[in-house]
């Protein structure tokens, strides 16, 4: 399988792109899906969140401080 950054995988293999996206070559092609949950149900007004390439996932936190994370009700992935 050649995946679009131009590199060949072999036929029953697997990887994890630059973007957190988890790739499997199979004989009929390449398939992808992403490796994080996204937070969908938090205080938008008094939180953010913020994505992490290292860790491949979110962090949702307080606006005004940074260091005090905020309660997530609901993830999708």
């Amino acid at each position: 399988c050649l995946d679009e950054e131009g590199k060949v995988h072999e036929f029953d293999s697997s990887w994890r792109t630059e973007d957190c996206d988890d790739c499997s070559c199979s004989r009929t092609g390449i398939g992808c899906c992403t490796s994080y949950m996204r937070p969908v149900d938090y205080d938008e007004e008094k939180c953010e969140s913020i994505f992490n390439k290292e860790t491949c996932s979110y962090k949702v936190v307080e606006k005004d401080d940074p260091s005090k994370e905020c309660p997530v009700h609901s993830w999708v992935g």
